[in-house]
């Protein structure tokens, strides 16, 4: 950082910063943003390790937040499908720094994430999806 550069205001921070702090919630944004529309079950099995009441609980946080939007639609079964608001779609592209920077700073992260995750779920293993403005379904 350059000393001749103003402070920083941390402000902003104090009403965000408790609900992104929180264990698996930048994991779920960067899941959703990167597989959106994505529903519930879905994100569970990205996620291995968390429960559903947390899943739940973090998903509410984001929602209240105004990072996630849930749509639900009045079909049988229900259908449920998470997204992210065009701020959660800000904040997902701030975290690709941060991943960059992890990545970075443990060089044997790709090793690691290949041995440990089988899973082809790996958010590391997808590519990211460009929607398409004619085509707005998924195959979620």
């Amino acid at each position: 950082m350059e000393r001749d550069s103003p402070p920083l205001c941390l402000c902003p921070l104090e009403g965000v910063i408790n609900t992104i702090a929180k264990k698996w919630a930048i994991l779920i944004i960067t899941i959703i943003g990167h597989r959106e529309p994505i529903r519930f079950n879905d994100i569970m099995t990205a996620l291995e390790g968390i429960s559903p009441k947390t899943l739940t609980d973090v998903l509410k946080d984001l929602q209240k937040e105004g990072l996630i939007e849930r749509k639900a639609f009045s079909e049988i079964p229900p259908r449920v499908e998470y997204s992210l608001t065009d701020g959660g779609k800000k904040l997902c592209e701030a975290i690709i720094p941060l991943i960059r920077w992890a990545e970075e700073r443990d060089n044997t992260h790709r090793d690691r994430c290949n041995s440990m995750c089988q899973s082809s779920n790996c958010i590391s293993k997808k590519p990211i999806r460009k929607k398409n403005k004619e085509s707005n379904q998924s195959s979620v």
